[in-house]
């Protein structure tokens, strides 16, 4: 493709060489370039991509994108002075790939919790109803039925159009994608032309990275302020900042509620462990879901099929047969009949969520024993809130780590013991390893009792000290349970 129409439409500050290029690929890591590429020089968290524009050009870089222009111009290299280099990445990749967004429905999902869930089930079900569709997801990448594991809650941009140019090519009418807080800061999902964004929930998060709390809500809702007015706007308002998001968004705004009054509404009618009963948009229907907030997931999953012109009755009859996403509320029983739940709940919200859909459930005559931790090189704010929560509705809780990567795990129990108030010191054992501390919950539970293993969820890695070393709290449970896969 010739590098004058990659530019298209972007806006350019200044330019240095000629424009009449053919450009075989666009980079932004100096180490990945290769001839006739297009550098990007991207300024990063960690690293500024300006230091490696020399190195990109001994790769072979034809054109070097930047904020900043270098001093002195090498022969036989344009350069392309822009403001935003991030932006601009997606918006070159989009161009590139032939804007492959355009060629299909694309939707994303946006919240703190609920993003994993909702887009991998619109996901199944439009496959159930015979289309072609992707998934870009925190568990895997999706073209149809094939997968590729992710290495991101939302890729780099450059692989994010990679992947919507594959989905194009195989047929796919519609991508379901959630989109993280960091993506949108960081522009990752520039270039992108979605027909429908979802907003689930926002609550104790990345404040590692967003440092405070409105930042958070802020980066959230760039997201709908970009939607176009053809796109929909679909917003959970049982969240507080559900109507702040809309405030400036062009899309088109739809609400959705367990609670209140709203465009689409949902009501549980009856709670058990394999199950529950809801009443979606004034039609019962029996699901293998269970917790309010598993009900708040499939009513956005409805809401989103509806206004993608799929036909009610046959939402509803497929999503009677969806079944729960890898590593959330997934529970395992015991030949001695006590249960265990594996969930990825890893912030406090989401932990409230998942005990207190424990809490619908049990009839009070068995104990709840939560194990759970919180990951280094994190937010540190929410570990003793995640303790907190634990203990409020847990009989036992064990803390112990999750993935502490560089961090001392030690350190990270200690976070987290700040959030056990005297009263309940006689509830808690810290257990450092993850694995014993499982095989303890499974010791002090008598049948009928229930384990709740939170934090890690679809995961079979623990991160120490940068290395991941395979764990998988499902097989460790069921080691202790005696069961055999």
């Amino acid at each position: 493709m010739k590098l004058q129409d990659l530019l298209g439409n972007i806006e350019c500050v200044e330019q240095v060489g000629s424009l009449d290029l053919d450009i075989a690929g666009i980079e932004f890591d100096s180490r990945k370039v290769k001839k006739d590429f297009a550098f990007v020089a991207q300024r990063g968290v960690h690293v500024d991509g300006h230091k490696f524009i020399d190195k990109a050009i001994e790769q072979g870089a034809a054109v070097v994108v930047c904020e900043e222009m270098p001093s002195a111009f090498p022969e036989n290299v344009a350069f392309v002075k822009v403001a935003d280099s991030n932006k601009v990445l997606g918006e070159l990749a989009a161009a590139f790939y032939g804007f492959p967004s355009r060629k299909m429905k694309v939707v994303g999902v946006t919240g703190t919790n609920g993003k994993t869930s909702i887009a991998t089930l619109l996901h199944k079900l439009f496959l159930l109803q015979g289309y072609n569709a992707g998934l870009i997801s925190t568990i895997s990448y999706k073209i149809n039925e094939r997968e590729e594991t992710a290495s991101h809650t939302t890729p780099n941009a450059l692989k994010i159009q990679e992947l919507l140019a594959e989905m194009a090519d195989e047929g796919c009418e519609f991508c379901f994608m959630e989109v993280s807080s960091h993506a949108i800061h960081q522009k990752r999902i520039s270039g992108i032309e979605y027909a429908g964004g979802i907003f689930t929930n926002i609550t104790h998060d990345h404040l590692d990275y967003h440092k405070t709390f409105a930042e958070y809500i802020k980066a959230k809702k760039a997201f709908f302020d970009a939607l176009p007015k053809t796109a929909f706007a679909l917003s959970n308002i049982d969240d507080k900042n559900g109507l702040v998001m809309m405030q400036n968004t062009k899309a088109r705004k739809l609400t959705y509620s367990n609670r209140a009054m709203a465009d689409y509404r949902c009501k549980v009618m009856e709670s058990h462990f394999d199950g529950m009963l809801l009443n979606l948009d004034n039609q019962e229907i029996w699901t293998r879901f269970v917790g309010l907030f598993n009900a708040s997931n499939l009513l956005a999953v409805y809401a989103t099929a509806l206004e993608l012109e799929q036909d009610k009755d046959e939402v509803l009859a497929i999503m009677s047969n969806l079944q729960p996403v890898q590593g959330r509320f997934e529970t395992i029983r015991s030949l001695d009949g006590k249960f265990a739940i594996v969930d990825y709940a890893h912030t406090p919200d989401a932990l409230k969520n998942v005990l207190a859909a424990i809490s619908e459930i049990r009839t009070r005559n068995e104990q709840v024993i939560t194990v759970v931790g919180a990951g280094g090189d994190r937010d540190k704010t929410k570990r003793p809130e995640m303790a907190k929560e634990a203990l409020l509705a847990s009989d036992k809780v064990i803390l112990t780590s999750d993935n502490p990567r560089t961090e001392n795990p030690a350190e990270i129990l200690k976070d987290m013991e700040a959030g056990v108030a005297p009263q309940y010191k006689n509830k808690v054992l810290t257990i450092e390893s993850r694995r014993d501390a499982i095989k303890t919950a499974a010791m002090l539970a008598q049948p009928g009792d229930i384990i709740l293993i939170a934090g890690k969820g679809h995961e079979n890695y623990q991160e120490v000290n940068g290395v991941k070393h395979h764990f998988d709290d499902k097989e460790e449970i069921k080691n202790c349970f005696g069961i055999e896969d």
